[in-house]
């Protein structure tokens, strides 16, 4: 199969995975817009939202239409590193066995992930970043396919322990969910209050989903597009010659090259789903505050004045 050929069946399967999601989700469309840009650009995607917004229903919902396996973890202060990844435990045969814990799957859930303590969060950094884990010395890889999306409650930050800097920069979008419109909120009352079941039907294989991270990287990038993405990049860092007096008033910090990374492989994939065969300057924009939003840390003024993340990247662009 051609390329071209390719990108036009990633096309037509993505508006079959997102009809298949809307049995079950109202609404969220660019949610989902851009945790399928995640999952097609091999990322992985921390999930912001208040309590009852069908998050952990929306990835599991996700990984039933992906055919990919699914395993969700409950973050909490006492959960250890090894309730993860798995331990080795003594055999019938006095010998050392290794169990698997719920990280080896291809779709994990980490629900709430910054109530769990730093030690237990570093758990997953290797996996992210490496696919794979490492038990007493030995590496075990994971299966390919594989994606983190994490949940995050905004509101409550009593008993919660701030994601490093580091983690947070292992995913690629930060999505913010917000409340369903009055007529979504209707929708969602009678499907949720009747006794009517909905199957999903798996849409893809673990090796197709490959085939297309694959696609996705082949796409070429004009140059321009890629200096656009870094000059974007370059602005929200305060001591940079790009930088304005804007983001020097209200940044402590700006993104680094991940972010650049981040925004190429995003507009490829963006452009891939509306049938393009390369990406321009509008889909690196289309991507750029998912992708920048955790990565640039504000100041008290900032706060003090108001000023979100989002109108400070809105300001760049």
């Amino acid at each position: 199969m051609s390329d071209v050929t390719a990108i036009h069946n990633l096309v037509q399967k993505r508006n079959e995975l997102k009809t298949e999601i809307a049995k079950i989700i109202v609404g969220q469309d660019e949610v989902i817009d851009q945790i399928l840009i995640c999952i097609f650009s091999g990322g992985h995607a921390l999930l912001i939202g208040v309590p009852g917004l069908a998050k952990t229903l929306l990835i599991n919902t996700l990984s039933q239409a992906l055919g990919l396996d699914f395993k969700r973890i409950q973050f909490t202060p006492d959960l250890m590193p090894s309730d993860i990844l798995g331990s080795e435990i003594l055999d019938e045969n006095r010998k050392f066995k290794f169990i698997k814990g719920p990280i080896f799957s291809n779709i994990i859930l980490a629900d709430e992930i910054n109530r769990t303590p730093p030690k237990t969060q570093a758990a997953l950094l290797e996996a992210m970043q490496e696919r794979s884990v490492t038990i007493a010395g030995e590496n075990h890889k994971l299966d390919l396919p594989y994606f983190v999306l994490a949940t995050q409650n905004p509101i409550e930050q009593e008993g919660t322990y701030p994601l490093p800097e580091a983690q947070l920069d292992r995913f690629m979008f930060a999505i913010k969910l917000e409340y369903p419109s009055f007529e979504e909120e209707v929708q969602v009352v009678k499907r949720t209050t009747s006794d009517v079941k909905t199957n999903i039907n798996p849409l893809f294989s673990g090796q197709e989903i490959i085939d297309f991270q694959h696609l996705i990287r082949r796409i070429p990038v004009a140059d321009n597009v890629i200096e656009y993405a870094v000059t974007l990049v370059s602005k929200t860092r305060p001591d940079n010659a790009l930088t304005t007096d804007f983001v020097k008033n209200y940044l402590d910090w700006g993104a680094g090259p991940r972010a650049s990374q981040n925004l190429i492989l995003a507009a490829k994939a963006h452009a891939a789903f509306n049938g393009k065969f390369s990406p321009d300057i509008e889909d690196v924009k289309a991507v750029a505050t998912g992708i920048l939003r955790h990565r640039i840390i504000k100041n008290y003024k900032a706060d003090a004045e108001g000023i979100t993340e989002e109108i400070i990247i809105q300001k760049l662009m």
